[in-house]
């Protein structure tokens, strides 16, 4: 049994009972459904307050959620302390934002590691609906600064292109991550 059991042991026995194939399906619904309270979270607020006052409260949460989330992911998968940076990458690409993000690009070198976003599920979204391109930057630079850091305070986080900036229309966003010495 993990180190963080959840749900009854009636609940475990119903998910061993599926096939990988649908456990799998199963589990990407569910991190599909908390992005989708995140984001009507986040509508309710810019609708009430203001794309700014939306923006302060979604990346205060996210920052929050990076440290959570990079401790909970470094335990579950035995990870010791100050990782390089191809086991951080490896950690954020088991995080609940980079399983909602099927369009990623991450490259790994010793110094430096690339993630690119080239399709947005939340921007595309949004522009269906009519609304304007969300100013991602300050939310996302939060959520994957802590989470770097979290891991090993060494590595620092840059932001190479993200709304509200320009960007090619084959990439929302992109960011880079030096371990410095």
């Amino acid at each position: 049994m993990s180190e963080y059991p959840a749900g009854s042991v009636e609940d475990r026995a119903m998910l061993k009972g599926m096939s990988d194939d649908r456990l799998l399906d199963y589990f990407f619904m569910q991190i599909r459904n908390l992005w989708r309270v995140d984001g009507l979270y986040f509508l309710g607020i810019e609708k009430e307050f203001g794309t700014e006052a939306a923006t302060e409260i979604d990346a205060g949460v996210w920052e929050t959620m990076a440290g959570i989330e990079a401790k909970s992911l470094q335990r579950m998968f035995n990870v010791g302390e100050n990782p390089d940076l191809a086991t951080i990458m490896d950690l954020l690409r088991k995080s609940s934002w980079a399983l909602d993000q099927p369009f990623k690009m991450i490259t790994v070198s010793d110094e430096r590691a690339v993630l690119g976003i080239e399709r947005c599920r939340t921007q595309e979204t949004r522009l269906s609906k009519g609304l304007h391109e969300f100013p991602c930057k300050k939310v996302r630079y939060g959520y994957l600064e802590r989470f770097a850091k979290t891991l090993n305070p060494k590595v620092k986080a840059n932001c190479l292109v993200c709304p509200p900036d320009k960007h090619p229309k084959d990439s929302w966003c992109k960011w880079e991550f030096v371990l410095c010495q």
